[in-house]
């Protein structure tokens, strides 16, 4: 049989498969996969289905395709247990998955087994086309897919519960997508509008469901330098009452600048919850590094070890970890230099195959040792020149970034090098 025609109708699917999320390249995929682990037990929704789905996607992408089956079969349960009564149009998405991994099984049959059942489905629900159906159930998975996968998808899952609520308005669940849709716009673009918008329908979530404790997280986040004190009391209410060990790292974040000893609890108790996601391990680590800022002289080097242990359990946890590692060679560089150069040197390696963000970190932390450890500011320069031009989005490691540069190019005009002051400010557009 000729995969051609296979291929076309394939492609005509509304799946992860034809979804193009970029998942590949912009995201760790163990991270997400341990991420949405915690999604599908935790969930306010009734989306445990889309999550499960979307994680056999992301073993496709590792090559795994018999934990890629299994979850598809996962996924298909928990839609039959969540939406018994429109289940063949919660599926769709499903069975899309099913037939693109058997695809690429070359198992042609089973590819026109599920092919036959989103055909059938389609006619069903009268669609003018074959193979897809345009229905809010469809277009609220592929948002909540887009949310899994990264917050930096807010604005492109906005779009998808919109068009879900101009087929189902009264939907209290698509109200929530594009809530935490329009959060994780906000989280990235920092502006006042989508920061309006996005309290204006997270209050509304809130307001009819009061106990989902994602909501209020949310919702403490943007209102955290608006009205300071309903953030705490909402963000205590969460560590009072949550199991989640992602909202409890949320929540440890609020109390890190006044307390740490809170935070850490959060953390500690978050650990127990879920001992191998690696964030939690991250963020455990750098409270210490906060706890060795302000640190006595006789605490340093106990204070040092337990941030070096945090972060080598986030390692451990998942080695890909960018971040992580960058953590520990910034902690090992005053002590141990040669072991610290030696994992910027691996981390360098890795510049290609990295994220944009993943890149300018590396291009950071490397110039930042170039120039304070080694004492080579030309070397420094050019890293930190390398990091600013690999992207212009305003994320905190761009911003640091320029800041550096800015540093530079005065250190130059204070030693009378004006050609290079004049070389560092026309990179930066000034």
């Amino acid at each position: 049989m000729s995969s051609r025609p296979l291929r076309q109708k394939l492609q005509a699917l509304q799946c992860h498969f034809t979804w193009d999320f970029e998942a590949k390249d912009k995201v760790d995929v163990k991270h997400n996969l341990q991420a949405l682990a915690l999604k599908v037990e935790h969930t306010e929704y009734r989306n445990r289905g889309v999550y499960l789905a979307t994680k056999a996607y992301l073993y496709h992408l590792q090559g795994c395709y018999k934990e890629a089956l299994a979850s598809l079969e996962k996924a298909e349960e928990a839609l039959k247990q969540d939406h018994p009564t429109n289940f063949s149009r919660q599926v769709l998405v499903t069975y899309g998955d099913y037939a693109w991994v058997y695809y690429r099984l070359v198992n042609y049959e089973m590819v026109e087994l599920y092919l036959g059942r989103v055909h059938q489905i389609c006619q069903s629900l009268s669609s003018p086309e074959p193979y897809s159906a345009q229905i809010p159930e469809v277009h609220a998975q592929k948002g909540w897919s887009l949310l899994a996968v990264g917050l930096r998808n807010g604005e492109e899952a906005q779009k998808c519960f919109q068009m879900a609520l101009r087929g189902d308005a009264s939907s209290q669940e698509f109200q929530a997508g594009l809530a935490i849709s329009a959060f994780a716009h906000w989280t990235h673009s920092c502006s006042d509008d989508d920061q309006e918008e996005a309290t204006g329908l997270m209050e509304n979530v809130v307001h009819h469901k009061p106990a989902n404790m994602e909501a209020k997280m949310c919702l403490a986040g943007l209102l955290k330098y608006k009205d300071p004190c309903r953030s705490k009391a909402l963000t205590e209410e969460v560590a009072q009452n949550s199991l989640n060990p992602e909202l409890l790292r949320r929540a440890h974040m609020v109390y890190r600048p006044q307390s740490l000893h809170r935070a850490n609890s959060l953390l500690q108790q978050a650990i127990t919850l879920a001992p191998d996601y690696h964030l939690l391990h991250s963020d455990l680590g750098k409270c210490y590094k906060m706890q060795l800022e302000r640190a006595a002289l006789e605490e340093r080097e106990e204070i040092q070890a337990a941030a070096i242990e945090s972060f080598q359990r986030a390692v451990e946890t998942d080695p890909r970890s960018i971040f992580s590692r960058l953590e520990l060679a910034q902690l090992h560089g005053e002590q141990a230099p040669l072991h610290a150069e030696e994992m910027y040197q691996n981390l360098l390696e890795e510049l290609p195959t990295a994220s944009k963000r993943c890149q300018q970190a590396i291009y950071l932390h490397w110039g930042d040792f170039l120039l304070h450890r080694k004492g080579l500011r030309q070397e420094a320069l050019e890293m930190y020149k390398a990091g600013f031009l690999v992207s212009d989005v305003p994320v905190f490691e761009w911003k640091q970034l320029r800041k550096q540069l800015m540093n530079l190019a005065r250190v130059f005009e204070q030693d009378s090098q004006m050609d290079e002051a004049e070389a560092i400010y026309r990179v930066l557009g000034l």
